[in-house]
């Protein structure tokens, strides 16, 4: 960093930069439990000698108490091995069965996933968002960017199910609706995927929607990108400059190509894209949200379950990703593939 000419390439400076934040924020905190054990033996060796009472115990009972929660941590982020696990990630939203319900779902997931992200310190942004027509979003992308962004959300991809009282049916009645999550790393502008952006890709502009006044957009600023070969669709409107916009979408676009090209290369089909699975009944279900009768969170591949699904929805995932790695993991073990209840 502090060599000639690092500054001259600000987006390359920055790249080294985030590198050298997870590189500490691995390091760091490893050093710092290393330092803690090497303290907790001298306390052992100290409550062991003869003489020494119940003071010496409770103190070695305390270390112990405060190293176990770091170890935790520094074994979650040992389970995101894959080279991919420490990249930002793009979470993209999609509604499916269930009409309006399904609409404010999705907008639901959108607020869940920006509060997760605001709660672990990580940025994020609103890359685009299609509001429907009486509630809710048909669809949005947001980019969170921080330290294994990626590897802590890539478990979030599949469809996740929603069952409580509509408060858009007039009578009261019970209402099953769905959404898709689908988790891209963003890759590095060094990773080359093949895209000819002039034959492979067509290009849509459309005028980027906003809060209205001074905020509408009132030039053909957003763009839409079609892969031809694949069907894949991104779309970008948070900018003002279409060229911005297009740069992102395109970037967004390579992500998402060179993510299902390692999917295939690993015989997993990307039957787990939201974009390319039934969202709704017979889809795979990686988490049940019970609002009515009863109130629980459910993970339909890990089976945790917890009693009160307001704090999930306010952004409380840890629980559901700190198992799901240890799952995954155990499945990694065990030589087995992935794959999601239908429930």
């Amino acid at each position: 960093m502090v060599a000639p000419g690092f500054w001259d390439n600000q987006e390359s400076a920055q790249e080294q930069v985030e590198r050298l934040k997870q590189v500490n924020s691995t390091l760091k905190p490893l050093e710092e439990l290393v330092s803690s054990g090497e303290d907790l033996e001298v306390l052992v060796e100290l409550a062991e000698e003869d003489g020494v009472g119940a003071e010496a115990d409770d103190e070695v009972a305390t270390t112990v108490r405060s190293i176990r929660p770091r170890l935790e941590q520094l074994e979650l982020r040992a389970m995101m091995s894959d080279p991919y696990d420490s990249s930002n990630a793009f979470v993209q939203i999609q509604a499916g069965e269930g009409g309006t319900d399904s609409s404010d779902w999705a907008q639901m997931l959108l607020r869940m996933y920006s509060r997760w992200a605001e709660g672990r310190g990580f940025a994020y942004e609103l890359l685009d968002m299609s509001e429907s027509e009486e509630a809710g979003i048909r669809n949005a992308t947001i980019a969170v960017r921080g330290g294994y962004a990626y590897g802590y959300l890539r478990g979030e991809t599949g469809n996740h199910r929603l069952v409580r009282i509509s408060p858009f049916d007039a009578a009261g009645r019970r209402h099953t609706s769905f959404a898709a999550v689908d988790i891209t790393p963003e890759i590095a502008e060094t990773v080359q995927v093949e895209i000819n952006f002039e034959s492979d890709v067509r290009e849509d502009t459309y005028r980027a929607s906003g809060a209205g006044g001074q905020h509408v957009n009132k030039t053909d600023s957003a763009i839409r990108l079609t892969h031809l070969e694949s069907g894949v669709v991104v779309q970008c409107q948070s900018q003002r400059s279409q060229h911005k916009n297009r740069a992102q979408a395109r970037k967004m676009l390579a992500a998402k190509l060179y993510q299902i090209q390692q999917e295939k290369r690993d015989a997993e089909l990307a039957a787990k894209r939201g974009q390319k699975s039934k969202i709704g009944f017979g889809g795979q279900t990686v988490r049940n949200y019970v609002l009515h009768p009863e109130q629980y969170v459910k993970d339909a591949r890990t089976s945790l379950k917890v009693g009160n699904p307001q704090p999930v929805l306010d952004g409380g995932l840890d629980p559901f990703i700190e198992e799901y790695l240890r799952w995954s993991l155990g499945r990694q073990h065990a030589g087995g593939g992935s794959s999601a209840s239908s429930d």
